[in-house]
């Protein structure tokens, strides 16, 4: 059963990375914004009431700005991966193996912060 959860675990790790990298891509947000303007341009659109005019402007605006967050968020945590592998490879006691940690799962990133939890502890008490 343990294996069909990890299973499970990785598939949805990896789908979740596709979907951050298709969302937080400058192409992407393109393609929105095209839909967006040709959802807006369409005849239907100002056939109807004020308040429902106002209200699909909303949501496209809602719409488009899911992509914009996703890409400043993948730019940020991209240079703060950069930033703090640096400084795990330049410190000579470091591990570096948690360099590539963010391709781990959330359950071996749990026990590998278990590990540095007790390796925390043992130095504090020591």
């Amino acid at each position: 059963m343990k294996h069909v959860y990890r299973l499970l675990e990785r598939v949805f790790e990896k789908f979740t990375s596709l979907a951050t990298a298709i969302l937080g891509n400058s192409i992407t947000f393109i393609v929105a914004f095209g839909l967006v303007i040709f959802w807006l341009s369409n005849k239907k659109f100002y056939e109807q009431e004020l308040y429902d005019s106002i209200r699909d402007l909303i949501h496209g605006i809602i719409f488009l700005s899911l992509f914009i967050i996703q890409k400043s968020f993948s730019h940020f945590t991209t240079s703060l991966h950069i930033k703090v592998n640096e400084l795990v490879a330049t410190h000579e006691p470091a591990n570096n193996e948690v360099i590539t940690v963010e391709h781990k799962t959330e359950h071996e990133m749990a026990e590998l912060s278990k590990e540095y939890t007790v390796l925390a502890k043992k130095k504090n008490d020591g």
